[in-house]
């Protein structure tokens, strides 16, 4: 059996996602410029202060660990998809889903969405989110891999029926 290559979709940021983590960078570097501004006014005077160290190491930390973060989720946030598993990484969270647990993919047109549904019952699901022009190629990619996933999708139409009945 002729393995096949993994697949790598980059996950797709909102707008507003985008510039709150260039905010999020922005404080960060604001925060280590205000932090060696106080720590050099610090070293001018009495160094003897624990309490004084103590806080300039946390605010440091916190200020390069969120920097570090940040840049993770916008560099590797991504859906790979490999001979066996679904793996979503978001930054430094990766979460591996095994494909013979997939029992269908739904694309819904209306809202554009993709659902990777794990039960018949469609209760535990994660949804995808990449390019719409990517959805065909995940689709072909994931069934490829297994057979037996099914596959679905309804239309703008369909899909306000459906938010008609409920109400």
């Amino acid at each position: 059996m002729e393995t096949l290559p993994d697949k790598k979709y980059p996950f797709k940021f909102s707008p507003l996602m985008t510039v709150l983590s260039v905010l999020g960078l922005l404080l960060c570097a604001a925060g280590i410029g205000l932090t060696t501004w106080q720590f050099v006014d610090f070293l001018g005077g009495d160094i003897s202060s624990v309490y004084e160290w103590l806080k300039y190491f946390l605010l440091y930390l916190v200020s390069v660990l969120l920097a570090v973060l940040i840049t993770a989720m916008l560099i590797k946030s991504q859906y790979v998809v490999t001979e066996r598993y679904l793996i979503t990484q978001f930054g430094l969270i990766k979460s591996k889903y095994d494909l013979k647990t997939v029992y269908s993919v739904h694309l819904f047109r209306g809202s554009g969405k993709l659902a990777v549904y794990f039960d018949d019952f469609k209760t535990k699901y994660i949804v995808i989110v990449v390019k719409e022009s990517w959805y065909d190629d995940f689709i072909k990619t994931i069934i490829a891999r297994n057979e037996r996933i099914a596959f679905s999708f309804s239309t703008a139409e369909e899909e306000a029926e459906i938010k008609r009945k409920k109400k």
